[in-house]
């Protein structure tokens, strides 16, 4: 048994810290990146490096009737010029979409529009994508990264939402604020995505079970679903999407009072079962070169792929170090 099968045997609560440690390796994501090995498993979470890779994915989704969010991957840019070019490629983005009758609707994080750098500099590249998705009646949501940016995302937010309402955040169930968030946020008006979490946080911040993160996402959802605000329920668990619809048949809510919202690759037969009883659905849609971060925590929520993805990375770096 190789290095890789050992790794893929740790529990999944180890493998899960392990992989979002990863995710901020540089040297393991170039090797990632250089592997050719690694494109399969990739290309199920990612639609491809380049704009013109992706928009063919987001034409298919909605040929098949599914609603697209597109992200432009990258994360904690370090020099203000890399945040004015990242702003620039969802410039670019939008009005791609818009010019090809595709939804305008993207969703970014504001680490990559400069937010650890300066917040003058991330406010201002925010406000032209804000700009540009005014212009053509579309929709921006701001992608809610780990807790020590939760007050500053919610700070743009509420800058960028007084200036255009079809401006959005996420809020993470996994955070034991995020009950008090969401009550700031219904009543300033706003638009949430929902979601379980993604990142390692410590207990003094986030729920650490399974358990409890779900059952504050059900707490959540059911006061979300009831604001009339059109929130965005982003979850692959069939359990809490059968609590969703429980409460909006219970409530007599119409199918059009919310979106069901689903990763790019993954669950798609139950995309097209929720679709086909007549849900909207909403698939997440990235793209771009920098996806290894993403990548890495697509991995860590769905460790069956990690031993294929470890086997590939070090086969191929073998072959490099003997010269092939």
């Amino acid at each position: 048994m190789g290095f890789a099968d050992n790794i893929r045997l740790l529990p999944n609560r180890t493998m899960r810290s392990l992989l979002i440690s990863l995710s901020h390796r540089r040297s393991l994501a170039r090797l990632a990146v250089r592997s050719p090995l690694t494109r399969p498993v990739v290309a199920r979470f990612v639609a491809g490096e380049t704009l013109a890779q992706a928009l063919p994915a987001v034409a298919a989704l909605k040929r098949a009737g599914l609603r697209t969010t597109v992200d432009v991957l990258g994360e904690s840019v370090t020099s203000p010029e890399h945040a004015t070019a990242a702003a620039g490629r969802y410039l670019a983005t939008i009005a791609a979409l818009s010019e090809r009758g595709l939804d305008p609707n993207v969703s970014v994080k504001l680490s990559q529009m400069g937010l650890g750098i300066d917040s003058d500099l991330c406010r201002a590249n925010v406000m032209r994508i804000v700009e540009a998705v005014r212009g053509v009646s579309g929709f921006i949501r701001f992608d809610m990264e780990d807790h020590a940016w939760t007050d500053a995302t919610l700070e743009v937010w509420r800058a960028a939402h007084d200036a255009y309402p079809q401006v959005g955040v996420v809020i993470q169930s996994a955070l034991r604020r995020s009950s008090a968030d969401v009550d700031a946020i219904i009543a300033a008006g706003g638009h949430v995505r929902l979601c379980k979490g993604a990142y390692d946080e410590p207990s003094t911040v986030a729920y650490r079970t399974k358990a409890a993160v779900d059952a504050n996402y059900a707490r959540l959802m059911e006061r979300l679903l009831l604001s009339d605000l059109h929130p965005a329920l982003a979850t692959h668990d069939p359990r809490l999407i059968a609590k969703a619809i429980q409460i909006v048949e219970r409530e007599g809510l119409g199918r059009d009072r919310f979106e069901f919202q689903m990763l790019y690759g993954i669950r798609r037969d139950l995309q097209r079962t929720l679709l086909d009883r007549g849900y909207a659905v909403r698939i997440y849609v990235p793209y771009g070169q920098e996806w290894y971060p993403y990548f890495m925590r697509r991995l860590a929520e769905r460790p069956a792929n990690v031993g294929f993805m470890l086997r590939a990375i070090v086969k191929e770096e073998g072959r490099r170090l003997r010269g092939h």
